[in-house]
């Protein structure tokens, strides 16, 4: 059974959310989260490798994303062919350990699963292989990144974020 976590044709879904970009580096990549009129949210923006750069996330505030029984994570997202990470956080600290996935998102619309398996703990882009496995019930917090040296323009639509 499929439990839709967050709805981002609604305006109110991105209350809360923020950016955090690799200017926490010293680095100049730039980001954007926001709602648009057709029923989605967009994230965009411009990574740049210069000054120790090259990554850009948004992230949501803690939110009441438990689902106990989920064995994978459903986002219905349009992109750009870029690689992207769906972060979750089962914490409630600012700067813990995040379980992170890969995808990459087409140009057409389409709902990427990723199971519970493929998600790999780390904390501030480095493995933390002793961290326990993710626990749906727990996660708290949900965000997206672009990173991985991919320089230049990105968009990334969101229609859904969901536990299956």
């Amino acid at each position: 059974m499929t439990r839709r976590l967050i709805d981002f044709a609604l305006p109110a879904s991105l209350t809360g959310w923020s950016a955090i970009g690799d200017v926490v580096m010293g680095g100049i990549s730039r980001s954007r989260f926001d709602h648009d009129p057709a029923g989605h949210a967009s994230f965009s923006g411009v990574v740049s490798l210069e000054r120790n750069g090259g990554f850009a996330s948004v992230r949501s505030p803690l939110l009441a994303l438990g689902a106990p029984g989920a064995t994978a994570y459903l986002l219905e997202v349009r992109g750009d062919g870029q690689r992207y990470k769906l972060n979750l956080r089962t914490d409630e600290t600012f700067d813990g350990v995040s379980y992170q996935a890969a995808f990459v998102a087409p140009p057409a619309w389409t709902t990427i699963r990723l199971p519970l398996a493929e998600f790999r703990p780390g904390f501030r882009g480095r493995a933390v292989p002793d961290a326990p496995p993710l626990d749906p019930a727990r996660v708290r917090q949900v965000g997206l990144m672009i990173a991985d040296r991919q320089a230049g323009p990105f968009a990334l639509a969101i229609r859904s974020f969901a536990a299956a």
